[in-house]
This record gives C-alpha cells, sequence and structure tokens, in this order.
C-alpha cells in the first residue's frame, strides 16, 4: 500500500489550513481546492481526509463562505 503523500496532498492541505485559519473561505478558494485535489484525475487517501474535514467544518459553520 503506497504511504507517500502526493504533492497535491500538500498544497491542498497549506490551502485548507488557510480557510480553518481565517475561519472562512471564498467560493474562489474553495474552487481551487477542489481542482488541486482532482487535478491528477485522482483524489487519494490524504485529499479525501482533508476533504471531508474542511466540508465538515462548513458544515459546522467553523469555515464560513464570504464574498470577496
Amino acid at each position: 500500500m503506497e504511504n507517500n503523500i502526493s504533492e497535491s496532498s500538500i498544497r491542498l492541505r497549506a490551502m485548507i489550513e488557510k480557510a480553518i485559519e481565517d475561519e472562512k473561505i471564498t467560493r474562489e478558494e474553495y474552487d481551487k481546492i477542489i481542482y488541486i485535489a482532482t487535478e491528477d484525475g485522482v483524489i487519494d487517501r490524504h485529499e479525501k481526509a482533508l476533504l471531508s474535514e474542511l466540508q465538515q467544518m462548513i458544515e459546522d459553520k467553523a469555515v464560513k463562505f464570504v464574498i470577496k
């Protein structure tokens, strides 16, 4: 089983951590996160976990969508 973290997972984590730190996310940032996760055609387990965490925080309103 592959345990290496992909380059896209590292970039994805950085963007999601910024949204968590800011407690907000714009539609543009959200779209970029989705693009990064899908750009290689595969959403690996690390990316799935990060996306799930972000989605839960949005649902819990810990991270809010804002208009830029």
